[in-house]
């Protein structure tokens, strides 16, 4: 060990002789202070000017835009191989080599004491970001540092591995600049090495795991993973051993194919140990992190833990659905797999498979495009257009045999199948995000583990159709499979029930929505005995249907306010009522609450008040109010041409009305929950996609929140984490400005003056 040591201090002290070293540390430390500083500078005024801020720690050091130790992954990677280049290459040029081949030190005494002064200069690196997130947590509130902690430590085993290429790159020519570039070449082909040869599993396998490419992204969010440690130890390991080798072969004049067989073998071991290491059911976790932001959350680790046995998740690609077509190709399927590795986590037996196949699609585009060509036409013109594969497609009626997908219109779907032989269907969806978060597959996974909520929405009536895309109608919110939030992908089932029999007793949730005529004796008796047995229900009204619904809302104790609600306003027309959350409602629904803080409303295009008589033994909680200037207009209904006024003579008040009410009582045991809406348009197809210049409106909130606290908090799914503490900035702007001056000019200026002194010291020596 002591001729390590020496070896690596007088390699230290030929590095800091050299201008470079302390060129690369001074520009470094200006670097990373102005990233540093200028967020943290940004942060101070917003907070000055009242902007709320958030995750201040996470967004400082691990955003992907801007964040600092994201940004110091790219300066690593010029800085090292400028750092490395003379190792070895110096030696072999000046002929010194030869001397430490006379010398009494072995080759890897040779190496590792030189591997040794690079990682003494990485801590130096390390240690100018240490001294920022000291600084950051001295200045930020409740500053998440196991975080910062973890992502230190990747950036450190970034800079061992970089080393360790760099070493070996040096050892092969006796030129420096030479030496330099091959490692920028190297290190960027591990990069790149993820996207060679991935159509064979065995060989993507080895070369994904083999890419260095976003290896510390993990450590810099606040997650260390097994895989990730023993790869940046196998990786420089790797690089070392080829070192030595190569100082072997020269040394002792070996042949080169003896060489070369060494290092096939070295390759192999790594191959081996990256192969295993990577195996889901060997690796383990850590998330640093305060708020756990890279673990599922409880609720999804619990639905996880229930599900017993083997699972496949089996994904469809239809090569005539272009939009998904490049998803989960062969070159993209360790990508793809990313997208549930959380899950893998905490259930490693999941396998995952990938079909591939072509059939009829619904797609305008290739319609116009290719109006008078079948499918298999147009199968063969996307193949030859896009060179693919044509034999790895199923056929239309090889696939059919397996699975019926039209249901899913043939496009990209996964097929999730327990080994009991439970199934469902987990969807993409047409929004920017595309691809499910965690709330949409822990629900799918819970539907494989358990009975969900069924919604049964009342026809018959004249009420709002789930079927139908019209602007009145509910299919948006229910049964639009490619919308990220209908019922469908939140975890329930829904269907249409009539009144002429009994309610199926599988239905959980009864929807009455606007009903249009009257119910007959016998289908009244039917709904009755639903509401006796404990039966939750969503109840929504129209002004002009007080007729037909009072006399159903009064099974509840609740009545309709005579007339309709409005609100004058200079943009918007009467009959556009807006209403906030209650404070009780936001205590009862996480979802309102949400709402709330966030300032949005939610808007009535026509709108009753509700009145409560707790008679009839419910409990009621006010969910949703207008503000004091609305009145019950009794007379005019034409608002376009009319002008609504005030006319307390005709029984029009103006006052607080309560728009929404939730309703509770005990039946059998359990809480019957009711919720009544006084409007039935406020979820409507038309009104969810459609916007109101001026008004913050969250009508789509209304959904999750209601059918949540209605389903009794089953679907859907609470993913909801602990809010991050790190909310405040204990900085003035002025502070701030004095701060960035001492840190990105005066330090760097001081470093200058000392690799001055001890310059001049060393020349006078």
């Amino acid at each position: 060990m002591k001729k390590i040591f020496k070896i690596a201090k007088m390699e230290l002290q030929t590095l800091f002789y050299s201008p470079i070293a302390w060129l690369i540390l001074v520009i470094f430390a200006f670097q990373t202070v102005t990233n540093f500083m200028g967020n943290i500078e940004s942060y101070v005024q917003s907070q000055e000017l009242g902007y709320p801020v958030s995750s201040i720690t996470t967004r400082l050091f691990a955003s992907p835009w801007g964040g600092l130790f994201t940004t110091v992954q790219g300066y690593l990677y010029l800085y090292i191989p400028l750092l490395t280049m003379g190792l070895m290459s110096r030696e072999l040029s000046s002929g010194s080599i030869k001397l430490l081949y006379s010398s009494p030190v072995t080759n890897w005494q040779i190496i590792l004491g030189k591997y040794l002064s690079m990682m003494i200069y990485g801590l130096a690196l390390i240690f100018v970001l240490l001294v920022i997130a000291l600084f950051g947590s001295f200045t930020i509130k409740d500053f998440d540092f196991p975080m910062v902690l973890s992502g230190l430590l990747g950036l450190c085993f970034l800079i061992c591995a970089y080393a360790a290429v760099g070493l070996f790159m040096s050892s092969l020519t006796s030129y420096q600049v030479v030496a330099a570039i091959m490692t920028l070449v190297v290190l960027g082909l591990l990069s790149y090495v993820k996207n060679l040869w991935q159509e064979f599993e065995l060989v993507r396998e080895i070369t994904y795991w083999l890419s260095i490419s976003g290896r510390s992204g993990e450590f810099i969010r606040g997650l260390i993973c097994s895989e990730d440690v023993i790869y940046f130890i196998t990786v420089s390991a790797l690089f070392l051993v080829l070192t030595v080798i190569r100082l072997q072969a020269n040394r002792q004049k070996a042949p080169w194919t003896m060489t070369i067989g060494k290092y096939s073998s070295v390759l192999l071991i790594a191959s081996v140990i990256g192969y295993f290491s990577s195996r889901p059911a060997l690796m383990t976790y850590y998330d640093a992190t305060a708020t756990k932001s890279n673990t599922l959350t409880e609720n999804s680790q619990d639905v996880v833990a229930k599900m017993k046995g083997g699972l496949t998740i089996t994904t469809y690609v239809n090569a005539l659905d272009l939009n998904d077509l490049w998803t989960a190709m062969p070159a993209q399927v360790k990508q793809d797999q990313e997208r549930f590795r959380q899950y893998v986590r905490f259930k490693p037996e999941i396998k995952m498979k990938y079909v591939y196949y072509y059939d009829t699609v619904i797609d305008p585009r290739q319609d116009e495009r290719w109006p008078d060509k079948n499918t298999q036409e147009r199968f063969q013109e996307i193949v030859k257009g896009y060179h693919l594969d044509s034999t790895m497609f199923l056929a239309p009626t090889t696939i059919r045999k397996q699975i019926d997908l039209w249901p899913e219109g043939n496009r990209f779907v996964r097929l999730l199948e327990r080994e009991s032989g439970e199934k469902t269907f987990l969807r993409v969806y047409n929004d920017m995000y595309h691809h499910p978060f965690e709330t949409e597959i822990t629900a799918a996974f819970k539907r494989l583990v358990m009975e969900l909520p069924k919604v049964g929405f009342l026809t018959g009536h004249g009420e709002r159709d789930v079927k139908k895309i019209g602007d009145r109608d509910y299919n948006t919110f229910t049964w639009d499979k490619p919308f990220r939030n209908s019922l469908l992908n939140q975890g329930f089932d829904v269907e249409e029930v009539n009144l002429n029999s009994p309610i199926p007793k599988d239905i959980n949730i009864l929807v009455i929505a606007e009903m249009r005529s009257e119910l007959l004796p016998t289908q009244k008796t039917n709904l009755d005995q639903y509401i006796a047995r404990g039966g939750n229900l969503m109840i929504l009204s129209e002004p002009k249907r007080k007729e037909y619904m009072d006399p159903l809302l009064a099974e509840f104790g609740v009545k309709l306010v005579p007339g309709q609600l409005v609100s004058i306003s200079e943009d918007h027309a009467p009959d556009l009522v807006v209403v906030k959350p209650t404070k009780e409602g936001q205590e009862l629904i996480y979802h309102f609450d949400q709402m709330a803080k966030l300032e949005y409303v939610v808007v009535n295009p026509g709108v009753s008040g509700l009145e409560f008589n707790p008679e009839k033994g419910y409990k009621a909680i006010p969910l949703f109010v207008t503000d004091s200037l609305v009145w019950n207009e009794m007379q005019t209904t034409d608002f376009v041409d009319d002008t609504a006024r005030l006319n307390p003579d005709l029984g029009e008040v103006q006052q607080r009305y309560n728009t929404t009410l939730a309703l509770t009582r005990k039946v059998n045991g359990r809480t019957q929950k009711v919720m009544v809406f006084g409007d039935a348009d406020c979820i409507s197809n038309g009104e969810l996609s459609s916007g109101h210049k001026g008004i913050r409106a969250s009508n789509f909130t209304l959904i999750p929140g209601s059918f949540f606290w209605l389903s009794d908090e089953e679907v859907p799914i609470d993913v909801r984490r602990p809010t991050p503490p790190d909310d405040l900035v204990y900085l003035s702007e002025k502070e701030a400005s004095t701060w960035t001056i001492i840190l990105r000019w005066i330090i760097p200026a001081l470093m200058i003056i000392l690799a001055f002194v001890i310059w001049l010291r060393r020349r006078g020596r």
